[in-house]
């Protein structure tokens, strides 16, 4: 079996036309998942997170969001800290361990979390705490945070034109 090279033609970028150098997508909605083993709080945080524009989805205990996580990885994870079985700062080293971009949230309104938080951040493990009841405001923002556009250094900017500058000869 021989094969036969072929040769494609390459059309300069500044000859293609602007509709086809951009993408029609649906919006990116970012994945949550939220871990609490209080239904009641999974889903009441799960509804007002996918109300506000985001995929949201709740898991009752770490195991099943580790198990989701692999299939479904989350930009974003706010676990109780006290769950049965494996615990949510177990579950944050975890799911951190395996996607380390996504960013923890952990909520609990027991005293006994303050030790456990308090160990990990000893562990040099910093995660963001919100106290319970979480208010929906006070969650929004804390999520929001996460997806605020970032400074671009001078350097990256110079960079990022140079290359732009480029494609367009």
């Amino acid at each position: 079996m021989s094969y036969k090279a072929r040769s494609f033609q390459s059309v300069p970028l500044k000859d293609l036309p602007a509709s086809a150098l951009t993408q029609k997508s649906e919006p990116h909605h970012p994945v949550i998942f939220v871990v609490d083993d209080e239904t009641v709080i999974a889903d009441s945080l799960t509804e007002i997170l996918n109300r506000s524009g985001y995929a949201a989805i709740p898991a009752y205990d770490a195991e099943t969001a580790l198990e989701t996580a692999l299939v479904m990885p989350p930009e974003v994870l706010i676990s109780d800290v006290v769950l049965p079985n494996v615990n949510g700062i177990e579950l944050a080293l975890s799911v951190r361990r395996i996607f380390p971009d996504c960013h923890i949230i952990l909520t609990s309104g027991q005293p006994a979390s303050a030790r456990l938080l308090s160990a990990a951040a000893g562990a040099g493990h910093q995660f963001t705490f919100v106290h319970k009841p979480v208010h929906p405001k006070e969650l929004l923002e804390r999520v929001s945070e996460f997806f605020k556009p970032r400074a671009v250094s001078e350097r990256v900017r110079t960079h990022l034109e140079a290359a732009a500058g480029a494609s367009m000869n």
